[in-house]
């Protein structure tokens, strides 16, 4: 039987004494996207999510194979790629997956051990250990696969001062919507195929030393119709956080199934960006024109008796349809967009968290109820 918050039991100190100390990771660096248009993907992420112009890397800079637009909130940086000629990989990777998340970059110290630590424990190389130089110093940067055809890239950019990584420039525009609240990444999640969670939860421990301190079963996540089984992978400090998903048996298709048929095969989920006031980030959010998925009414007849006094306007919660969930550490406060393109498969989660160190569990038959109506929609349930 998976038990819901190993860290109740042991302390996540404790659970993390298990994690090894080969692959010191200091946050996540970057997550590049690739989409279909980047300039105008560009436009969606700065007008709806808040994002600011950063950096710019195209045929302006000398580059003739792809252009690359990097947004910032705060400690967040998205990447947005895409292809300039149809022979291009990345072009074939849009084929087949759709816009979608292609590398989550990792802050190291050091890019080359951490290829060599992670290649020699069994990890597939994407990209060789690799100096990268302008007039403003070095980056250092390697990549391995992970589920599907994700890559995690090793990012050491302490000998670096320039805006973000050599051959980009900075990218000046006269529009920079004001930011709505976004702080870092919380946690991404990762869906896989069928039977293949636990070989990824192994994955992760051997190769990169991290530790499963979260596990929820079908039990746990399930509703009359479909369910998923659901792992919570963590390095030793607690700053990366990667849950892995893979579905479950159920009498119609999950939203594992939908997202694996759309996208053909593993790959992001979703992410989960922070913000200290989840009621002004979603206000302005909502008021941008990002939808968000629909929490029925009576979900919210329940949260005092569930989740107890929380500071925060409960009513206001219900009319933004922000989920509250409470653990052994204290509450959180989580909503869920609709996906952010046509293929039914990335989206973000916001979440603001008031001591919580778990995920939400006594939300996840209001946000599985939700996700099927959508699906219903869909006509993919």
């Amino acid at each position: 039987m998976a038990t819901e918050i190993k860290n109740v039991e042991y302390g996540l100190e404790k659970i993390f004494e298990g994690a090894q100390d080969f692959l010191p990771l200091l946050g996540t660096d970057y997550v590049e996207l690739y989409v279909g248009n980047a300039k105008q993907a560009a436009h969606f992420y700065k007008t709806a999510f808040g994002f600011q112009s950063y950096a710019y890397k195209g045929l302006e800079t000398g580059c003739k194979d792809y252009a690359s637009y990097v947004l910032a909130q705060d400690k967040i940086r998205i990447v947005l790629t895409t292809p300039l000629n149809s022979t291009s990989p990345i072009n074939q990777h849009l084929t087949k997956h759709g816009d979608g998340v292609k590398i989550i970059a990792l802050w190291v110290e050091d890019a080359k051990k951490s290829f060599e630590e992670t290649v020699k424990r069994g990890a597939k190389p994407f990209m060789e250990p690799t100096v990268e130089k302008d007039e403003h110093g070095e980056v250092v940067r390697s990549g391995i696969y992970t589920y599907g055809e994700t890559v995690h890239m090793f990012v050491e950019r302490k000998n670096y001062k320039g805006t973000f990584l050599p051959g980009y420039q900075t990218w000046k525009s006269d529009y920079n919507p004001t930011p709505v609240g976004l702080k870092f990444i919380d946690h991404m999640v990762g869906n896989v195929g069928w039977g293949e969670m636990n070989q990824w939860v192994k994955w992760y421990e051997e190769v990169m030393g991290f530790v499963n301190f979260l596990s929820f079963d079908d039990k746990q996540i399930t509703t009359e119709y479909s369910a998923l089984m659901s792992k919570v992978m963590s390095n030793g400090n607690g700053r990366i956080k990667f849950p892995i998903n893979e579905p479950a048996p159920g009498k119609k298709k999950s939203q594992i199934e939908e997202y694996l048929n759309f996208y053909k095969g593993p790959g992001c989920q979703h992410i989960a960006v922070a913000t200290n006031d989840i009621v002004f980030t979603i206000s302005e959010m909502r008021a941008r024109g990002i939808e968000f998925l629909h929490v029925p009414g009576e979900y919210y007849d329940t949260v005092k008796q569930r989740v107890g006094i929380i500071e925060e306007d409960l009513n206001k919660l219900k009319e933004l349809g922000i989920m509250v969930d409470r653990d052994e550490e204290g509450y959180l406060f989580q909503i869920f967009t609709k996906p952010v393109e046509d293929r039914p498969t990335l989206f973000f989660e916001i979440i603001q968290r008031k001591g919580a160190k778990s995920f939400g569990k006594g939300n996840f038959q209001a946000l599985f109820e939700s996700i099927e109506a959508e699906q219903a929609r869909r006509g993919t349930l």
